[in-house]
């Protein structure tokens, strides 16, 4: 069990549904102080229910069988508004407009015991362990292709597929194949994936590792439904 330090945010509300999906973010402000007054002040209409900072401590805002607002406008596999059936936790980092940076392996690590401990209790599949730029491709680059998703997969947090495949569709059918939703710019779409999933190359063009990598995340989602 991981020490964890309550801090109670009135942003939340009556959860509408069970829990079956798991969104990481990145707080995207100057520090971590100042993100939590954020996600704790009732003007903001913001919260998360876990804040993880870069020294690894653990700040729970919101209990999980309540609605935090974190997501925002957000859409994952056919469903849209997904505050409702989601889990939120933040990840202290400056982010891209205050001076994204590498998150520490203390941090890393009790993000990885908090994502099992959540995964423990609810019960949300692999392929719904997704980042806010996944569920808001046109809003968000959070937590960004600094984030070691490999690493969360490798200890059982998500899904990271080795290598490529042999796309078997175009990009498009792909992507929503995956979960992303469709009524987007092409480009658009494809950065938030290679954000995530191709991350040495962010340029929302659909070559042909891109594609390889598409297809991969396709079958690995496929094959991982329940």
């Amino acid at each position: 069990m991981i020490r964890i330090r309550d801090l109670p945010s009135p942003n939340q509300d009556e959860r509408p549904q069970p829990v079956d999906m798991l969104v990481l973010h990145y707080t995207g402000m100057r520090s971590g102080a100042e993100a939590i007054a954020r996600l704790r002040d009732p003007a903001s209409r913001v919260s998360s229910h876990y804040v993880v900072e870069e020294d690894g401590a653990v700040f729970r805002l919101v209990p999980e069988d309540r609605r935090a607002w974190h997501a925002g406008i957000s859409h994952w596999r056919g469903q849209d508004l997904l505050n409702g059936r989601s889990i939120g936790i933040e990840i202290v980092n400056p982010g891209h407009e205050f001076g994204y940076r590498p998150f520490p392996a203390l941090q890393m690590a009790a993000v990885c015991d908090l994502c099992l401990e959540i995964l423990s209790r609810h019960a949300i599949a692999p392929r719904d362990v997704v980042a806010h730029s996944d569920i808001a491709p046109d809003r968000k680059d959070d937590p960004g292709e600094l984030f070691d998703w490999r690493g969360l997969a490798a200890n059982g947090v998500g899904l990271w597929p080795e290598g490529g495949a042999v796309p078997d569709a175009d990009a498009p059918t792909l992507l929503a194949r995956i979960g992303y939703r469709a009524d987007l710019p092409l480009p658009v779409l494809l950065r938030a994936f290679q954000r995530r999933w191709r991350p040495t190359r962010i340029d929302g063009q659909a070559d042909a590792e891109t594609l390889a990598r598409l297809a991969a995340v396709a079958a690995a989602v496929t094959s991982t439904r329940d």
